[in-house]
């Protein structure tokens, strides 16, 4: 009787991936605050406070296009609405650090500047565990993923998907995003919430405490890459492209495709979420633009740029789109907009399979 062998489990990252891996590691932990902390700001090789919060902003986009890459590349589902899950993290940290103000605010009360202007007397309920950075930690992940969880398992259960999935997701973000204009919502409003003072009861404006962010948030993102990798590499990631691939098969095989749908939505959802929480105390700022249907357009297009179904195409597309931005917005502030059209136009036409696709072209025709 002959036997079926089983593929063997690849590994998780090629040598040449744990080389890369290592380096980056290396680059945020060690490099980084040396060249910000103990390099005098003379020198040539000085890391200023600007690159650290840049590179800072853009490594919480980077998280937020390898969530993308999970839900679109690996599944197949478009979603044009992850930046309410990115901005819902945000607001759960915001609220945690309006806390941390206490009296130190212009009206010098315990409650927030804002609802001292509009005459509010108490904390809304939301706000009641928004003292604790437990509690604020645990709310970071829960949040986005119940928000997710409800709206994926109506629209999964209900079979929409292709661009119908994507056109609701966007008026999901255009809703919230009407919720919290709202000042009655306790959010803040148009101007949201800024003026951050402390974490923990620790400055937040310090060098020491930025380049601790700094760290955190490339930590995170090299975690979330090597989950991704686990998780795409797994049983579970293999069903994901096969439902990308030929949903109806899986279907008949045996499989439930809303069970596996659901699970990656919530996680790339939560992912999303941590993105935005380490986000605001880097920018200092969160208000309900960062809801903003284009907000979400911009995520999928870093993850187009990059190269979807990479994990490291995404993450590279969100360094190289928001880099000329942060370029181009200052050398040619009046060209951005036509750029980044121009580049998805582009990108779409000529390399479907984005800037890693391109590289594994050449490295196949230099061989």
């Amino acid at each position: 009787m002959q036997q079926i062998s089983l593929p063997t489990a690849k590994p998780l990252l090629t040598r040449a991936g744990w080389s890369a891996f290592m380096m980056a590691l290396i680059a945020v932990c060690a490099v980084a605050p040396v060249l910000n902390l103990w390099v005098p700001e003379g020198s040539a090789f000085h890391m200023s406070t600007y690159a650290v919060a840049l590179l800072g902003k853009i490594m919480c986009y980077a998280i937020a296009a390898l969530a993308i890459d999970l839900i679109w590349g690996y599944t197949g589902i478009l979603s044009l609405g992850h930046g309410v899950f990115f901005a819902l993290g945000g607001y759960v940290m915001g609220m945690y650090l309006m806390r941390q103000i206490g009296r130190d605010g212009n009206y010098k009360s315990d409650l927030p500047d804002f609802m001292v202007f509009l005459d509010w007397k108490t904390l809304p309920w939301h706000w009641t565990f928004s003292d604790s950075l437990l509690a604020t930690v645990l709310l970071i992940v829960l949040v986005p993923g119940v928000v997710a969880f409800v709206f994926g398992f109506f629209a999964f259960r209900s079979r929409i998907k292709g661009v119908y999935f994507s056109i609701i997701t966007q008026a999901m973000t255009f809703a919230t995003m009407l919720l919290f204009f709202r000042n009655e919502t306790g959010f803040g409003g148009n101007n949201g919430f800024t003026d951050f003072k402390r974490i923990a009861g620790i400055p937040i404006a310090t060098p020491s405490m930025r380049m601790l962010l700094f760290v955190v948030t490339g930590l995170t993102l090299l975690g979330f890459f090597l989950f991704a990798r686990w998780l795409v590499g797994s049983k579970f990631g293999r069903v994901l492209q096969a439902i990308r691939d030929a949903e109806t098969r899986v279907m008949f095989s045996g499989y439930s495709p809303l069970g596996y749908k659901l699970t990656i939505w919530v996680i790339s959802a939560v992912m999303c979420g941590v993105a935005g929480a380490l986000y605001v105390p880097q920018v200092g700022i969160i208000n309900p633009g960062e809801m903003s249907p284009a907000n979400s357009i911009e995520i999928a297009i870093w993850a187009a740029v990059g190269g979807r179904a990479s994990l490291i195409g995404p993450i590279a597309g969100a360094f190289i789109v928001n880099g000329a931005k942060s370029w181009l917005t200052v050398a040619y502030p009046e060209f951005w907009l036509y750029f980044l059209g121009a580049l998805f136009i582009g990108v779409t036409l000529f390399l479907p399979d984005g800037v890693v696709g391109l590289v594994r072209k050449l490295r196949r025709g230099g061989k």
